[in-house]
């Protein structure tokens, strides 16, 4: 059976989708099959990979507020072993929507439950936000897989998200854990990405990973040509690291590392 991670931090512009993107085109490129499922309204997920986030076929919003099967609206991409379902604005005005939803933090988790065996992973890229989509995404999930950027505010929010965990985890999905953190925007050189680095560390412990992504510029130019580093520039420093983390991820898991 496959393995639901959600990606999820409320806090903006922490590398939440450029890890979401890149962790699942280079755990795909390891052989194992894998969904990246966009409940993003912005639908960078979708466009980093290759897709119009404005284009007008079904979507995630079809399958969550359409009465769409998943398997409806999931697309191939450019890697054989990786799948999309895509995002679209329409998503802008789901939290509204799901609330008149009969139980509606588990609506997603429905609509997974029919393709889970599909796939080896499934990864969720949720909004910059706590509210109903990313809430269904915890509800699904078997696993939360926190980004956390090295910079001042990194751990700022950071409470509120893990008691809703823990409100997830006790009222709607006890089996949700968090899988791992991840460093993203690391500079070695400087002493703020070290303390901050510590502090997360610290707070975390084993559940961080080794690997830590770069601050790299190819990073960032990615997306506008619609590809996964792996595929835009394979020998940079950002698509070295997240063969890396793959690599940890895939490990952790396979290995039974924590429990399912």
């Amino acid at each position: 059976m496959g393995k639901i991670v959600a990606v999820a931090n409320q806090k903006g512009g922490v590398g939440k989708t450029t890890t979401a993107v890149n962790l699942s085109a280079c755990v795909a490129a390891q052989n194992r099959r894998v969904l990246l499922l966009d409940i993003d309204p912005q639908g960078n997920s979708t466009s980093g990979l290759g897709l119009d986030k404005n284009q007008t076929g079904l979507s995630v919003y079809d399958a969550i507020l359409g009465g769409r099967g998943m398997h409806e609206i999931i697309r191939p991409t450019m890697m054989d072993m990786l799948s999309l379902a895509p995002s679209s604005i329409k998503l802008a005005g789901a939290e509204i929507e799901l609330v008149s939803v009969m139980a509606r933090e588990q609506v997603l988790k429905g609509l997974l439950d029919p393709v889970l065996n599909q796939y080896d992973y499934i990864f969720i890229d949720c909004p910059p936000s706590l509210g109903l989509l990313t809430l269904n995404a915890l509800t699904a999930a078997h696993r939360l897989l926190v980004p956390i950027q090295c910079e001042f505010y990194a751990l700022e929010g950071l409470s509120q998200l893990m008691n809703t965990v823990t409100l997830v985890h006790q009222r709607l999905n006890p089996g949700l854990r968090v899988e791992g953190v991840v460093l993203t925007m690391f500079d070695s050189r400087t002493n703020l990405s070290n303390q901050v680095a510590a502090e997360v560390r610290k707070y975390f412990k084993e559940r961080v990973y080794d690997t830590a992504i770069p601050r790299n510029v190819r990073l960032s130019e990615a997306p506008s040509f619609g590809l996964p580093i792996n595929l835009y520039d394979p020998t940079c420093a950002g698509a070295e690291a997240y063969r890396l983390l793959a690599h940890e991820f895939i490990s952790s898991n396979e290995k039974n590392r924590y429990d399912r």
